[in-house]
């Protein structure tokens, strides 16, 4: 029998997690509006203890170590070794005393201390068991912690994904349908689904509202150059085709003037929808 999540203990250990700790400085640029979303909804006072699933490069888990101060604690749990290496030079460059990383599968760590917060951006949706991944991360709350969670909304509400996948397919063809609700970016895009798998797996007060936000990147298309033929749906496609690089260079050209209203002023303003996910123990 294969361990839990062993599909995605490959896929971030591998060429994904590299092109992940190369380019994270771009994404937390584009994720930075979300961070706060999180942390500004989680509520964190000094002293609470805190846990961050999926906490990759570790930025949102050093923000958060930052808001409970030193009399807190915030745990970064990730089952890429690859991206905490990054996120412990990180903390040691900042550093951060509150903050600790460990390698391991939040669907199956045995935690050890009851937290105040379960917190997470774009981390919960890679479980091969949501309803057992989300048992534990209530296991992990003592009475009445909260679990602050971001996710993804439909494909349709985000250019990043949406835009992107169609150009390249137009370009290239469509790669083989998987399933829409397996482990990965779009699998936690319904609210409904998120409802039942908490209340499945003994959440209260579970509340999901959909939040339009903005992608925002300071160099423009500068940094999506960088980061579009490595992270998303472009490498997705491009992997099962026999791509070139003027095929990679007709779809970043037509992105681009697609992508022209977002970019007017210089820096990159993409709208963006999510589920922002909240639950209480």
């Amino acid at each position: 029998m294969s361990r839990p999540n062993a599909a995605q203990v490959e896929f971030w250990g591998g060429d994904p997690g590299r092109r992940w700790v190369t380019h994270h400085a771009d994404l937390d640029h584009l994720h930075r509006g979300v961070a706060e979303l999180v942390l500004e909804t989680a509520e964190l006072t000094p002293g609470m203890r805190v846990v961050d699933i999926g906490c990759g490069g570790g930025a949102l888990t050093l923000a958060a170590a930052d808001r409970v101060g030193s009399g807190g604690e915030v745990l970064g749990l990730d089952i890429s070794a690859t991206l905490l290496k990054l996120a412990e030079e990180t903390r040691r460059e900042a550093g951060t005393a509150n903050a600790r990383f460990v390698e391991a599968d939040a669907q199956t760590y045995a935690f050890d201390d009851a937290f105040d917060r379960v917190i997470s951006r774009f981390g919960v949706m890679f479980f091969d068991d949501f309803d057992a991944g989300f048992a534990n991360l209530r296991a992990a709350l003592a009475p009445g912690g909260r679990l602050v969670a971001a996710t993804w909304a439909p494909a349709e509400h985000n250019p990043w994904f949406s835009d992107a996948r169609r150009v390249a397919v137009e370009r290239l063809g469509a790669p083989p349908a998987g399933d829409p609700d397996a482990p990965g970016p779009m699998a936690l895009r319904d609210p409904e689904r998120i409802d039942v798998i908490l209340k499945r797996a003994g959440f209260g007060d579970v509340e999901i509202s959909q939040r339009d936000i903005t992608l925002t990147h300071p160099e423009g298309w500068t940094a999506m150059e960088r980061l579009l033929p490595a992270i998303g749906p472009i490498p997705s496609v491009l992997r099962d085709r026999n791509d070139s690089d003027a095929d990679l260079a007709t779809i970043l050209a037509t992105l681009r003037a697609e992508w022209q209203p977002y970019l007017a002023t210089g820096p990159l303003n993409l709208p963006g929808r999510i589920n922002l996910v909240t639950a209480i123990r």
